[in-house]
């Protein structure tokens, strides 16, 4: 179970709450009754886990949706030479 702490009773007992999360626990803050904010354990991304492994994870969750397919290689629709100066001078810099 998460622990639930008032923003005011958070901001009196940051250090007891990071300790709860230190532990593995999750602290959610409220302001008015209404969730805000959730405090948990960082996933460390020094603990050997590729991009892949972590996007994995993720999707997994429901966080992140892999797309079906994947679409290739973007390309410019217009390179214009000069457009950046032009854009600058218009606007006096």
């Amino acid at each position: 179970m998460r622990d639930t702490y008032s923003l005011y009773d958070a901001k009196a007992k940051l250090s007891a709450i990071i300790r709860r999360v230190r532990e593995g626990h999750s602290v959610i803050v409220t302001v008015h009754g209404e969730p805000v904010a959730e405090i948990r354990p960082a996933e460390s991304a020094a603990a050997g886990d590729g991009v892949e492994r972590r996007m994995a994870r993720l999707a997994e969750r429901g966080v992140l949706l892999r797309p079906e397919s994947r679409v290739g290689h973007l390309k410019p629709i217009a390179h214009i030479p000069g457009a950046l100066a032009r854009f600058l001078a218009d606007r006096g810099e």
